[in-house]
């Protein structure tokens, strides 16, 4: 039978990920759920997890670039809160047991320095807020068979996050323009890929921007200490245990993820 409400979707993905198995994507059951309505079960599924013990550290933002958009299907972003749970130091390590289907993608994260509250938040004010910019790899991960997903599967799932490193270098804004940081990923010491921070909404600012007026619809604010990721640079690639990814940032620096079994 179909799971029809959204305390139901949520506690299919909340056992989804417990258990590392792949579910049937929520719209192969209903094609006109929409945007709103993965929204409506994200909250949910956050709610299980905070109840769990976890904590929100942030927010990550998809579908920042015009590529991904298209294949979705879609002309915004969308965001989830993310976890404590998930956060990984440079140089540290991630299992593969704890995954179902992972990817791995590099990205800026932005650091808020300040309180930031929508709506009528411009991209000056995100700068001034921001108290600096840090390197970052992200692992995606779906609970959606074969990652079969329209958007709101991915929303649901709290945007398709898994996983992430990110560096301890906070570089400010006053050293670096976040549009321009070039970014180049390699796996095993092979290039893979590269990008550079414009990539992501045409600035990683305007994806703070975007966030905090999304967010401020809803009375929630970016606060002090917070992470923003703001989007792939690049098309997510496969990963598999013995690989060491590392993504170098123009002026950012390095971060490195190791993936073991």
């Amino acid at each position: 039978m179909p799971i029809i409400d959204a305390a139901g979707k949520a506690r299919a993905l909340y056992d989804a990920r417990r258990d590392r198995v792949q579910i049937k994507p929520f719209t192969d059951d209903d094609p006109t759920l929409g945007m709103a309505d993965g929204y409506a079960v994200q909250k949910e599924l956050v709610a299980l997890l905070l109840a769990d013990g976890d904590s929100i550290v942030g927010y990550k933002v998809g579908l920042t670039s015009k590529p991904m958009q298209r294949m979705i299907g879609v002309d915004s972003p969308d965001f989830a809160p993310i976890l404590g749970s998930t956060v990984h130091v440079d140089g540290g390590t991630v299992s593969m047991s704890g995954l179902i289907q992972p990817k791995m993608e590099a990205e800026v994260i932005a650091v808020m320095g300040e309180r930031l509250a929508g709506p009528g938040v411009l991209v000056t004010d995100a700068a001034r807020a921001v108290a600096g910019v840090c390197a970052s790899v992200e692992i995606v991960d779906s609970r959606f068979e074969d990652w079969r997903i329209k958007l709101a599967d991915t929303v649901a799932d709290l945007a398709s996050n898994g996983a992430f490193a990110v560096s301890s270098r906070i570089v400010p804004l006053t050293e670096v323009d976040p549009r321009y940081v070039g970014m180049t990923l390699t796996r095993n010491g092979e290039l893979i890929d590269t990008g550079a921070g414009a990539a992501a909404l045409g600035d990683p600012l305007a994806v703070v921007a975007w966030l905090a007026n999304v967010l401020g619809e809803n009375g929630i604010a970016l606060e002090p200490g917070h992470l923003v990721m703001t989007g792939a640079l690049h098309a997510a690639v496969p990963m598999a245990a013995g690989d060491v990814f590392r993504a170098d940032f123009d002026r950012l620096g390095p971060v490195t993820l190791r993936v073991v079994e």
